[in-house]
Order: C-alpha cells, then sequence, then structure tokens
C-alpha cells in the first residue's frame, strides 16, 4: 500500500495536538489532585477510549479518522505511560495500588471504548 503523504500529514497534525492535550491534561489533573494515583493518565486513556469508540460507531470518513482518531486519540492516550506508572508504583512496593491502576484502567478503557461505539452509532 502507498502513503499518501497528505494522510500522514493529517497523522501527524493530529498527533502533535494530542500529545499536547495530553500533557496539558494529565498536569492539570496532578496540579488539582495531588496523589500517587496517576489520575491523570487514567482520564486521558478513558476518555480516548470512548474516543475512538465514538469515531469507530460513527463510521467518520478516513481523512477525519486519521486525524481525530489516529493522529489526536493515538497521542492523548498513552500505552507506554501506564505501563511505567504501574512499574513505578510496584518498585515502591504498592503492589495493591498499582493491580488496582491496571484494573481499572483496562476495565473502565473497554467500557469507555463501547460506550462510545453505541453512542457513536447512534
Amino acid at each position: 500500500m502507498r502513503m499518501e503523504w497528505t494522510y500522514a500529514a493529517l497523522v501527524g497534525v493530529g498527533a502533535f495536538l494530542g500529545a499536547v492535550a495530553r500533557y496539558a491534561l494529565s498536569e492539570w489533573i496532578a496540579g488539582r489532585f495531588p496523589s500517587r494515583f496517576p489520575y491523570g493518565t487514567l482520564t486521558v486513556n478513558v476518555l480516548g477510549s470512548f474516543g475512538i469508540g465514538w469515531i469507530v460507531g460513527a463510521q467518520w470518513d478516513e481523512p477525519w479518522r486519521l486525524l481525530a482518531g489516529v493522529g489526536f486519540l493515538g497521542a492523548f492516550t498513552t500505552f507506554s505511560t501506564l505501563k511505567a506508572e504501574s512499574v513505578r508504583l510496584m518498585r515502591d512496593g504498592r503492589i495493591r495500588l498499582a493491580s488496582a491502576y491496571l484494573g481499572i484502567s483496562y476495565v473502565s478503557g473497554v467500557c469507555a471504548a463501547f460506550a462510545g461505539l453505541a453512542l457513536g452509532a447512534a
């Protein structure tokens, strides 16, 4: 498959905006709700899961799907930070908190994606 440069640019623009939005929202949440629990990452991942479910359910056209879904939400959500924070909690001896964080992240993420899918398809 040949890559369309305009589509790659859409993904890039979306990714830039999504990464900036993730950073800003995570920092805002951390400032408002200081805790060892990573509420910021949990929030962006659940919101992103809902958003991608909505985009898929609504069957957005490819350029918009690439900009908003692949680009923005792909960079807005963060699987690697979820893992790094979980490892940090475990390393600090907070096994239960890490387990709760992983469980809440995965269950709420899947539920949010299903909710977004249903809303988008409606």
